[in-house]
């Protein structure tokens, strides 16, 4: 347990750098960057360091690092672009006044125990000794089929969003039709392949929090809620429409 615990200390003092770093510059989107690389980065330590079978470590390997270097690099490169720092950090500031610092201290230093919490399960396969073939490629197979899923969402969206006057309206082409957020479904969906690579191993059932907290995280805290509440404000009755007609997570037929 050592060594978790010096990547806790090691990610607390890193969110709180990037703290004053948005004390400095006023945005604090590139927690979500350090949030992603630092889950990722954890996560293949202690694969990298296990002594268990190589198959599994391996193919969670290649599933974390893709996945981390996407999104990390997906939002990277989002906040450097915008001008304007991400609506929800906005909101609150705005809310919280003259609390807002200490408030958004106590979440970034949240955001990196919540890191630390997400790559701890994977020491699990770090040192499986057993694993299912079978149950290792689907697991490899939906992991990559969600990267993938939500590459596809992410583009779809970009490339709605950089048509003239697309302000005001909202995107309802590829995966948006069937989906209001299907970029979410699809980063909930890869959590799902860990638990079935470790299957056969010691304490296997762990990893099936991940996608538990994965999706109350963003049915209830900081996925749905805010995205939601943004896009009223900006879209308003075109997003309550959408609302009306779309599935708010899972992927289904368009209502009428």
């Amino acid at each position: 347990m050592e060594f978790e615990a010096v990547t806790l200390l090691v990610l607390l003092s890193v969110a709180a750098l990037l703290w004053l770093q948005q004390y400095k510059s006023g945005n604090a989107g590139w927690v979500d960057v350090f949030w992603a690389w630092a889950t990722g980065l954890c996560g293949l330590l202690y694969l990298v360091t296990g002594s268990g079978a190589l198959l599994p470590r391996v193919v969670a390997g290649v599933m974390l690092l893709t996945w981390s270097l996407r999104l990390g690099g997906h939002i990277f490169s989002r906040v450097r672009a915008e001008p304007a720092e991400d609506g929800r950090y906005a909101a609150m500031r705005a809310a919280l006044g003259a609390r807002a610092q200490p408030v958004l201290l106590l979440f970034f230093l949240g955001q990196g125990l919540l890191a630390w919490l997400f790559s701890l399960p994977f020491s699990v396969i770090g040192d499986q000794q057993m694993a299912s073939m079978t149950m290792v490629v689907a697991g490899l197979l939906i992991g990559m089929t969600a990267i993938l899923g939500e590459s596809i969402a992410d583009a779809q969206l970009r490339r709605f969003k950089q048509r003239p006057n697309s302000d005001s309206k909202t995107c309802r082409e590829g995966l948006w039709r069937y989906s209001r957020h299907p970029n979410y479904f699809f980063e909930w969906l890869h959590w799902c392949g860990y638990p079935l690579v470790a299957m056969g191993a010691h304490s296997a059932g762990v990893l099936w929090l991940l996608p538990v907290a994965m999706f109350c995280f963003l049915w209830f805290v900081t996925g749905i809620p805010y995205t939601e509440k943004q896009a009223i404000k900006s879209r308003g009755e075109d997003y309550r429409d959408y609302q009306r007609t779309t599935s708010a997570f899972f992927p289904w037929r368009p209502g009428s």
